[in-house]
C-alpha cells in the first residue's frame, strides 16, 4: 500500500487528469466519482514502481479507462427501466462552467458518441497530447492502428460537430 503524501501528490497532479477520463465516459457526475474513486484506490493499493510521471500519469489513464469501460458493462447497467434514471443536466460535479448547450457540451458529448476505439486514442492525442507511439504502447495496440484510429475518430468528430 502507498504512503497517504504518495498517493495526496498523485492525485495533486494527475487528478484533473483522471476525472476528465471518467467524465469522458459518464454523462452523471455520480457515476464519474465512482470510477475516479476506485482509480485512486487501485492506485493506492498498487505496489508498482513507476520510472517517470509520465510513466505514472500513463498508468492511472489506463487503468482509470479500463475501469470505466467496465462500469459500462456492468449487468445493472443493461437493465435499467429508463423511467427510474434520472434527468442529469451536468457532465461533471456542481458549479461546473461545462453547462448545456456550450460549445464544449457539444465537443464532450461528440467524443463521449464515439464507439472506444477511437473515443479513448482520440482524447488521449487531442487532449492529453501523447503521439501516436505513445498511445500504441498504453493500449498495447499498432502504431499504424492508432493511426487509423485517431483519423477515423477525428473525422466522426467532424461530422458531429457540423
Amino acid at each position: 500500500m502507498r504512503s497517504r503524501a504518495d498517493i495526496e501528490k498523485t492525485i495533486d497532479s494527475h487528478g484533473d487528469t483522471i476525472w476528465r477520463v471518467c467524465v469522458l465516459y459518464f454523462r452523471q457526475s455520480a457515476d464519474a466519482q465512482d470510477a475516479f474513486q476506485e482509480a485512486v484506490l487501485k492506485y493506492s493499493l498498487s505496489e508498482k514502481a513507476f520510472s517517470e510521471e509520465e510513466h505514472r500519469k500513463a498508468w492511472l489513464i489506463r487503468v482509470t479507462t479500463n475501469i470505466c469501460k467496465d462500469m459500462l458493462k456492468a449487468a445493472h447497467r443493461r437493465n435499467i427501466p429508463l423511467d427510474t434514471i434520472p434527468d442529469c443536466n451536468s457532465l461533471s460535479s456542481e458549479g461546473s462552467d461545462i453547462k448545456p448547450g456550450s460549445d464544449l457540451y457539444e465537443a464532450l458529448d461528440a467524443i463521449r458518441n464515439l464507439s472506444d476505439p477511437p473515443r479513448t486514442p482520440v482524447y488521449l492525442a487531442l487532449y492529453e497530447g501523447y503521439t501516436a507511439p505513445e498511445i500504441s504502447r498504453m493500449l498495447g495496440a499498432p502504431v499504424n492502428t492508432v493511426y487509423s484510429w485517431i483519423s477515423r475518430g477525428k473525422l466522426l468528430l467532424r461530422e458531429a460537430l457540423r
